[in-house]
């Protein structure tokens, strides 16, 4: 671990002037990033960034300015900017840094999220492997005509916080990717794919499963035409799971708790989904992208269990929502160096049941696989639940993949999906973001086609 960054975060939280609480919040990261295209590489970038965001809270007025340098000079004037700031801030009795007596009672987990190839391996192999993934996604398929885009992607980040209360904590986490978006035609007809692999290595990467991936999902789509309409059961892919876990993390932060802005909002104990449903944060696992052995506070990481049996048994809090909702913090901040905490999900997970992909999609009987959707987000209220998306994918007939489909749109509400979930699929898998995938069947939707 390099300890500058920790050596910065705690210099810069003991020059807090008497009667005012100060925190530092300071990052750097290494980034690689390879996109390839007809065989030669379409750009290159190899970055390193870092900054350090400053709170300080003088009787409840809090004031943040945030840095994208760790220049002394420039750290300096943030902090001044930081202090101007909070004299026109409006008071609220629940600001403040996280206290000791916050941030004790939980033991920091001991994670290592560092892998060292990830910034030995050559810039030179990097490129490789991206040119390896078009070439093999080429290589699958004699359908597959073109690939819209190989790439190959990396971060290696440090991050520090401390406050003028004696909190602190240190964190440093390596990621890579490799991905590519096939084009597969028929006919007139031309559809596209998507596969990946992830990793925190670069040796963990494959680039053969993210070509196979990326064909298979390009080519079974061809010949999709559009479906009657009709209510039927619905077996979501693991990619389109990861998403829906990162829509119900969004409605279940303490922020939106608090702001009424979350269709959960006073159900706490309530049976609110299948009894196969149990949802937990889990940033202690450390196959979960999002791990960390602390928050975005210094607060020490745990297991939050949010839907319990299908019970709601809690929601995510950081230090001002925890205070104001009277619930405490649950290590649930997450914030960068150019904003102030929020609260959120950083490894979101059903627990897996007990069929396999192919259990799940005999058990549906005659349903809709839905391999990807569009319009998540402006499809979905968080306040009424209402959720409606654009979806492609294949139907399932007696069990089995069928003919595909498109121009299809899928409608339900949050709370009657999580209701009507039939099966939790065994096939967990970690994805890039803040949550896992698997397979989910519900047991019925709304399919609007033709």
């Amino acid at each position: 671990m390099s300890s500058d960054l920790l050596e910065l975060a705690s210099d810069i939280a003991g020059r807090a002037a008497p009667g005012e609480q100060l925190e530092a919040y300071v990052s750097r990261t290494r980034e690689t990033d390879v996109k390839v295209f007809d065989h030669a590489v379409e750009s290159l970038t190899v970055a390193e960034r870092a900054g350090v965001g400053v709170r300080v809270i003088v009787d409840g007025r809090q004031g943040f300015a945030w840095a994208a340098s760790l220049d002394p000079d420039v750290v300096s004037a943030a902090l001044t900017d930081a202090r101007d700031n909070a004299e026109f801030a409006t008071p609220d009795e629940c600001q403040g840094v996280v206290t000791p007596e916050e941030a004790d009672g939980v033991t920091a987990p001991v994670l290592d999220l560092w892998a060292e190839d990830v910034g030995q391996v050559s810039t030179d192999a990097k490129v490789q492997l991206a040119l390896e993934v078009e070439t093999a996604t080429f290589a699958t398929d004699p359908r597959v005509r073109g690939v819209e885009q190989a790439a190959y992607g990396d971060g290696m980040t440090e991050v520090a916080v401390a406050n003028s209360l004696g909190v602190s904590a240190a964190v440093q986490r390596t990621m890579c990717s490799c991905m590519s978006i096939a084009l597969a035609g028929e006919d007139a007809q031309t559809q596209t794919g998507y596969g990946f692999s992830a990793g925190r290595a670069f040796a963990d990467l494959d680039p053969a499963i993210a070509a196979r991936d990326a064909s298979e999902r390009a080519t079974r789509l061809l010949g999709a035409t559009q479906p009657e309409s009709r209510r039927l059961p619905v077996v979501f892919d693991p990619l389109v799971t990861r998403s829906l876990l990162g829509v119900l993390g969004a409605a279940l932060s303490g922020e939106a708790i608090l702001k009424g802005r979350s269709v959960f909002v006073g159900r706490e104990g309530e049976m609110i989904a299948a009894p196969c449903v149990t949802l937990d944060d889990d940033p202690t696992n450390p196959e979960a992208f999002g791990a960390s052995p602390h928050d975005a506070e210094g607060v020490a990481s745990r297991v939050n269990g949010l839907i319990v049996a299908g019970v709601l048994r809690g929601f995510l809090h950081n230090a001002y929502t925890g205070r104001r909702s009277g619930s405490g913090t649950n290590g649930a901040a997450v914030r960068g160096f150019a904003s102030t905490p929020g609260c959120g999900a950083r490894a979101l997970a059903l627990t897996p049941g007990r069929l396999s992909a192919a259990e799940v999609m005999a058990a549906a009987g005659d349903a809709l696989y839905v391999q990807s959707v569009s319009g998540l987000h402006s499809g979905t209220n968080p306040v009424s639940g209402d959720f409606s998306v654009g979806a492609e994918g294949i139907m399932v007939r007696n069990g089995q993949m069928a003919e595909p489909v498109r121009e299809v749109t899928i409608a339900s509400t949050l709370p009657r999906m999580l209701l009507d979930i039939a099966e939790v699929g065994a096939d967990l898998t970690w994805l890039p973001g803040g949550a896992a995938g698997m397979t989910l069947l519900i047991s019925e939707m709304s399919m609007s086609g033709g």
